[in-house]
């Protein structure tokens, strides 16, 4: 069995731009390990900046949805799309946001049998089908988000998460992405 974290290129990180190994540095310092996924994405620095960006604008905002409610539809969105990266990774921050530690295994698992609220339901209902067929969202699915207590930002939220872990979702499934053994301590108790 092979100990390699992606099927491409990870570079040294003494290689890589400042500005990517102090994010890592960072990463590491609060985590006590360094993701995967950093890794991976830092062999295209570009990519790798474009992509933190993007993520750090939908999961670091403080309005509207719930910290656990945003790594909630990554967890639903990834199991839909079969990573095991996403799911492994992002249930851990799921267990810790939430302070539940078999909230990701219930979300995981399947959503839709997990004791939930009506509102978050109706939410992994959205992000769900946008994430599997997204040409199908019509106004009455986002109404019946809305009518669940959503405003039109969180709406748009739910979606815009759902959409761009989807594209997470397919490129760690590309570069054969493996779960830190790390994750899997998290949030447990």
């Amino acid at each position: 069995m092979s100990d390699a974290i992606s099927a491409f290129p990870v570079p040294d990180l003494a290689t890589l731009p400042e500005d990517i190994r102090a994010r890592i540095a960072a990463v590491q310092e609060k985590s006590g390990f360094v993701p995967n996924i950093f890794l991976a994405l830092a062999w295209r620095p570009e990519e790798f900046r474009a992509f933190m960006a993007y993520h750090d604008a939908l999961m670091n905002k403080r309005e509207g949805l719930t910290p656990a409610e945003r790594e909630m539809i990554v967890v639903a969105v990834s199991i839909a799309n079969q990573c095991q990266y996403c799911v492994v990774a992002h249930g851990a921050i799921l267990r810790v946001r939430a302070k539940d530690p078999a909230i990701s295994e219930l979300v995981a698992a399947n959503w839709r049998k997990a004791r939930l609220p009506a509102r978050q339901r109706a939410m992994l209902d959205y992000a769900t089908k946008v994430a599997q067929a997204s040409h199908l969202v019509s106004t009455a699915d986002r109404r019946a988000v809305l009518d669940a207590g959503f405003t039109p930002d969180e709406l748009w939220d739910i979606g815009a998460i759902a959409a761009f872990f989807s594209m997470s979702n397919r490129l760690a499934n590309a570069m054969d992405l493996q779960p830190n053994q790390d994750f899997q301590k998290i949030g447990r108790g």
